[in-house]
């Protein structure tokens, strides 16, 4: 979805005539904000011996994707984007066929013996995730850009395409089910593994993604059903403040005191499912309110 937008909000200020170099500088340095903010999630605003800090994060790894798949956006049309867009993934794939840590056959990919992981253990500072491998590493960054780009493509059809809005929502649903046949082929040599972000991967949840953003763009624009949406719209509104809040907010301890009596009355084995939704609804409420207050906080 970060990708989705940029032709929505770096691609219109590029029709307004915004010098590229400004464009540039603001989406590194929304992308190092991401990142600074990834570190902040993982070890949250205290000091810690360098060693015990963990740099890869979630919003680490948005930040990058987005920031050089969007740099790619501004130097390149859209042929250049899709063979940046196959390259990435084409290349990932070889960089881990044709290499390994040392000590293990070549193209191996178990945690301990895959290239990626061997890269990140000499490059990355501080601690990996699972110690000898980071789900999150620089090397696996690599093919999240090919994710990136993917919705800039997806973006770029339905904000510039001259298609009408059916034709576009037929385009995106073929190509999702195109994206998720050549996933299952790929993952004959080259595992669908998440941890990794294989090349294969990317077209698995690329293509799932291509058929959601498909549906809810027929269901939402074609057809205008909208009012539905509004639940999702005040999260979406505020995504980064729900996902850092944790850090500053004890929802566990707002959850309780406005809703034990709920799980008092539903009793076991219910009543966790119950506090779940009311968890839910106490984060969801916070939102509503910077809603209507009309408090985002913009990265």
């Amino acid at each position: 979805m970060a990708g989705a937008a940029t032709p929505y909000s770096v691609g219109r200020q590029l029709e307004k005539g915004e010098p590229r170099k400004k464009l540039l500088l603001r989406v590194i340095r929304r992308g190092l904000v991401l990142v600074l903010l990834g570190i902040i999630y993982n070890n949250g605003l205290h000091f810690r011996p360098w060693a015990d800090v963990r740099f890869g994060s979630v919003l680490g790894r948005i930040g990058l994707a987005y920031m050089f798949a969007n740099i790619i956006y501004l130097y390149t049309k859209q042929r250049g984007q899709i063979i940046w867009f196959c390259g990435i993934l084409i290349g990932y794939w070889l960089l881990l066929m044709f290499n390994s840590a040392p000590g293990f056959p070549r193209g191996d990919l178990s945690q301990p013996g895959n290239f990626a992981s061997y890269i990140d253990r000499l490059v990355m500072p501080g601690r990996l995730y699972l110690g000898n491998h980071d789900p999150e590493g620089l090397t696996s960054t690599i093919p999240a850009i090919g994710t990136g780009l993917l919705g800039i493509l997806a973006g770029n059809l339905l904000k510039n395409s001259p298609l009408t809005q059916v034709a576009k929502v037929v385009r995106l649903a073929i190509t999702g089910v195109i994206f998720l046949v050549l996933a299952q082929i790929w993952n004959l040599v080259f595992p669908i593994n998440k941890n990794l972000w294989t090349s294969s991967f990317v077209l698995e949840v690329g293509g799932i993604s291509l058929l959601l953003l498909s549906l809810f763009y027929y269901v939402i624009d074609v057809l205008g059903y909208k009012k539905w949406a509004f639940f999702f719209t005040v999260i979406g509104m505020n995504s980064i403040l729900i996902y850092m809040s944790g850090h500053f907010i004890e929802w566990d301890y707002a959850t309780t005191g406005f809703f034990q009596w709920v799980g008092q009355l539903v009793g076991d084995p219910f009543n966790i499912f119950a506090m779940a939704l009311c968890y839910i609804a106490v984060k969801w409420a916070f939102l509503y309110f910077m809603y209507k207050k009309k408090v985002f906080l913009r990265v």
